[in-house]
């Protein structure tokens, strides 16, 4: 069974900084593109950033500037650098990896993510 795994969150001040990581299997990262989602209450998942097998990245416009994906190679993990972050920030964040022209799709359990004064 695959598994990923998320590590990083919790509760931080607004403008204050946090990252994600996620150890995922050595073998997923040269055929995947992987990705950030994240879920508010109430609301639909919502895709933050992904990066490709080549390492090509992308942003939601919501997080541009003030998140980096990135991938580590050595630790099998997917990062996450969330800077300068707002309240609506606030989310369960998922960890994605997709496959197979997005015929396979896998998820981690999730880690929650709150930004609060």
């Amino acid at each position: 069974q695959v598994q990923l795994v998320e590590s990083g969150g919790g509760l931080v001040q607004p403008g204050g900084s946090l990252r994600l990581s996620c150890a995922a299997p050595e073998w997923m990262f040269p055929i995947s593109t992987m990705g950030w989602y994240r879920q508010a209450p109430g609301k639909e998942r919502e895709w933050v950033a992904i990066i490709t097998e080549a390492d090509v990245t992308n942003y939601d416009d919501s997080v541009k500037g003030r998140f980096t994906i990135s991938k580590d190679i050595a630790k099998n993990t997917l990062n996450l650098q969330m800077n300068s972050l707002k309240p609506e920030d606030t989310a369960v964040y998922y960890c994605n990896a997709t496959l197979d022209n997005g015929n396979i799709r896998y998820w981690g359990q999730g880690t929650q993510v709150t930004v609060a004064s």
